[in-house]
């Protein structure tokens, strides 16, 4: 008789494991783990094992769809977030309403969506899979497989009827959904438009309007922390995330924010400790690594001694170096580095200095070209000139500051009191002598 087929999702050869764990090796063999692991395992439970990469056929795409609909099972690898393994988890899951194993190491780190469905894990602390650690994977998965072949695809648990049968009117609640939504973000737009005396008082009342509780979209909430933390103050924005329900404060970009607010509130301590956990339980970011850094950054300033001095200021350059290096279109955690780099006077430092802030510039311009919507894209881009010594961007800058109508969008307040020890900290004393000339063209501006 013929075996049922498990069609295995999984990327191929060998890849970094993408998270900084003790448990995770730094990377996996998968090919190992299919021929030591998986394979063997399917077999056992009776299945035929086909993976992917045994398409021969000119059309690839065409035989892998086919699969993931005629396979009787589907066992999906989740244990580092790759692209084409979470588009056929998708096709599957619209395919199918049953038949689908998601398993994973279990160090891994998936994301957000993926995050809330079951799975199984197995345990893995190598990149060479040996006979011993490929046995306790085939326990765990021959155990764990069998009791979730019955588990039901998330599309057909939300969408009773689906694909052909969905109830209509449920058409109607989404457009209705959509129109309210459509009108709180015009308010939202309303209050950051609006005089900025006028701003707190128009942001407590939309927040009095949309309260944090069960049945609040997870993007109004979202809004709501925005305005209050950038139109009334931390303490106002952290007694909303407060008393919003679980499900919405352990959202990760929630988590991210209330830690932001803890430290804004002076305790760094706490600060650091959540956001460490918050990269255990979610993995690692340039964002969660640039408010480390920003945390030990402001220790840095209220130290009083100077070992403390100094084990804060190498701390926060490790974590804004790796914010910079888990992904260079963040200008956040580079732009905080030139003067770190340069107060700590370190032999490579200097150059240090102009790489992050060559790289500042780089996503800065980025951004621009793409029309990213960010209040402090403008003064990084003019800090990063500054910081990397480069005087034609400085001066277009400059030059476009002096022709602006809209100089508030330059921050000038904020920026030139971080610029000025840029230029005290130059060595070429004609350099310094025209980014002085630079600041005071700035200065006559305000």
């Amino acid at each position: 008789m013929p075996r049922p087929i498990c069609f295995m999702v999984m990327p191929y050869g060998t890849k970094d494991s993408q998270v900084t764990t003790e448990k995770a090796p730094s990377k996996i063999d998968f090919d190992a783990l299919w021929l030591k692991a998986f394979e063997p395992v399917l077999n056992e439970l009776g299945y035929e094992p086909v993976r992917a990469d045994q398409d021969l056929g000119a059309s690839i795409l065409h035989e892998m769809l086919e699969r993931l609909y005629f396979s009787d099972l589907v066992l999906a690898d989740m244990t580092i977030p790759n692209g084409n393994v979470y588009y056929e988890l998708g096709v599957r899951h619209a395919c199918k309403q049953t038949g689908c194993v998601l398993i994973a190491a279990d160090w891994s780190k998936p994301l957000f969506d993926v995050a809330q469905m079951r799975r199984l894990t197995y345990p893995m602390t190598e990149e060479s899979i040996d006979d011993a650690s490929a046995a306790a994977i085939r326990a765990r998965l021959k155990e764990g497989i069998p009791a979730l072949l019955a588990g039901e695809s998330p599309v057909y648990q939300v969408l009773p009827g689906f694909p052909n049968q969905v109830d209509a009117s449920r058409a109607g609640t989404m457009r209705k959904t959509l129109s309210q939504l459509s009108e709180f973000q015009a308010k939202v737009r309303a209050v950051r438009q609006a005089p900025k005396e006028q701003q707190a008082a128009m942001a407590l009342r939309l927040r009095d309007d949309n309260p944090g509780g069960p049945i609040t979209p997870p993007s109004v909430a979202m809004e709501i922390i925005y305005l209050l933390r950038d139109c009334v103050g931390w303490p106002e924005m952290l007694a909303y995330v407060d008393a919003c329900p679980p499900a919405l404060r352990d959202l990760p970009i929630v988590r991210e924010q209330r830690c932001l607010a803890v430290s804004k509130s002076g305790n760094h301590l706490d600060a650091i400790g959540a956001l460490e956990e918050l990269i255990d339980l979610q993995g690692d970011s340039s964002e969660r690594q640039g408010l480390l850094g920003g945390r030990y950054k402001r220790l840095l300033k209220a130290a009083t001694n100077e070992s403390d001095k100094a084990r804060y200021l190498d701390l926060a350059i490790q974590h804004y170096e790796q914010g910079m290096k888990l992904d260079l279109n963040d200008y956040f955690p580079s732009c905080n580095l030139p003067g770190l780099y340069r107060m700590r006077g370190q032999e490579g430092d200097e150059e240090s200095a102009k790489t992050a802030a060559m790289v500042t510039r780089l996503a800065c311009e980025r951004a621009e070209s793409r029309g990213t919507a960010d209040e402090w894209l403008k003064p990084t881009l003019l800090g990063a000139a500054f910081s990397s010594g480069d005087l034609s961007t400085a001066t277009r800058l400059v030059n476009e500051i002096e022709r602006s109508g809209n100089l508030a969008v330059w921050k000038l307040e904020t920026t030139i009191a971080d610029l000025d020890p840029e230029v005290e900290r130059m060595t070429d004393s004609d350099r310094r002598m025209a980014f002085k000339k630079l600041l005071e063209r700035l200065k006559a501006r305000m």
